[in-house]
């Protein structure tokens, strides 16, 4: 068997923020049923069936909605069943993404000793964050999350920031960058319109996307260029791809995978961007993950990923862009609706990756 990576939905689209452009509250609103929180019964079956099927490594990543409302004790008890289950003996890694609303001292100590990696959801600057991060009334969360970091970093947390490049933060480049380098690991993810496609004053526009991207790699790239130690999840991926890597995010591999995502309520799909009824896999209470991830219904996802419109195939960054994530090529096959982004950036700044890629490749031989 091979490895497993776990995306679990421990409270399903629950949060305890309004987020204006959260996309799984679309996914999960467009589902018959949206579960609450995992029962203890059903956190015991998906660690029993993912012993059963992975081998090698187990990566266990939870999300939301957000997934500290399942509470602490919840995890506890994770590490408990992974304990007891783990008969292979083989590798485990946990992750939490969080909104940082409810983090405190006792969860960064719980991160902190049980090796934990988190990602803690930041949008660059107060602008930008406290006009579409916000609580149950409305009311901004960018102090909130800001003390939250603050407590990870003081009790040695691994964490990396999620931020959300929304139009609002699109528009203010090196004072996103700026505010976040600090923390050293960022993902800077475009805000993802819903299902519907309809577009808000938050919806990130290409020609501003664009700029975003050329003007944050001009500061990633001086940094590095002058020793300072900085990770960006997609230009890193870029480069690597560059020096003859394979790329680790999903987006960037030219076709979907089953990404195996679990529900509160057990029901498996292939991708959190699709967790809908009608890719619904099973359930961890009918089926083990083997069968679910060979299903037919699963190779009926993969499959028309694959379908790649012939402008991509002509040009001259399909190996680097490979199409991007399926969600931004519907219906398929599309070209992705950032595809003029893209190659702006592209044809700004593929000197600079080169040269990075060569001192990537460098540093590998």
């Amino acid at each position: 068997m091979p490895p497993l990576n776990l995306l679990i939905k421990p409270a399903s689209s629950l949060c305890n923020m309004r987020c204006k452009y959260c996309f799984y509250k679309d996914v999960a609103d467009k589902r018959k049923d949206t579960p609450a929180i995992m029962t203890a019964e059903t956190l015991e079956l998906v660690v029993r069936r993912a012993f059963e099927y992975a081998d090698g490594f187990a990566f266990f990543m939870f999300q939301g909605g957000e997934p500290t409302l399942a509470g602490i004790d919840f995890y506890k008890s994770l590490l408990e069943l992974q304990n007891r289950y783990n008969v292979k003996n083989i590798k485990i890694k946990n992750s939490i993404q969080t909104n940082g609303y409810i983090i405190d001292e006792e969860w960064a100590e719980f991160f902190a000793e049980n090796g934990f990696l988190v990602g803690l959801s930041l949008d660059g600057i107060r602008e930008a964050h406290d006009a579409l991060r916000v609580d149950a009334n409305g009311r901004g969360t960018y102090d909130t999350v800001l003390k939250a970091a603050e407590i990870l970093k003081k009790h040695n947390v691994e964490f990396n920031i999620l931020c959300v490049v929304s139009e609002l933060a699109a528009k203010h480049p090196k004072k996103v960058y700026d505010s976040l380098k600090k923390y050293k690991y960022l993902q800077f993810i475009p805000c993802l319109d819903p299902f519907d496609g309809q577009r808000s004053r938050f919806s990130l526009s290409g020609e501003r996307y664009a700029e975003f991207l050329c003007q944050t790699f001009d500061l990633y790239y001086g940094d590095i260029t002058h020793g300072y130690d900085i990770s960006v999840r997609n230009f890193d991926n870029y480069i690597g791809i560059l020096a003859g890597q394979v790329p680790e995010s999903c987006d960037l591999r030219g076709h979907c995978t089953c990404c195996i995502t679990v529900e509160a309520d057990g029901a498996v799909y292939p991708c959190d961007f699709y967790a809908l009824d009608e890719w619904r896999l099973g359930s961890v209470y009918e089926d083990g993950f083997e069968r679910m991830i060979n299903s037919d219904k699963a190779k009926a996802f993969i499959s028309p990923s694959y379908e790649v419109h012939s402008d991509c195939k002509a040009c001259r960054y399909y190996k680097l862009c490979r199409g991007g994530c399926r969600r931004d090529r519907e219906p398929l096959p599309s070209l992705n609706r950032r595809c003029k982004a893209y190659k702006d950036f592209f044809d700004c700044k593929i000197g600079k990756m080169f040269d990075l890629a060569g001192k990537t490749a460098v540093r590998q031989d």
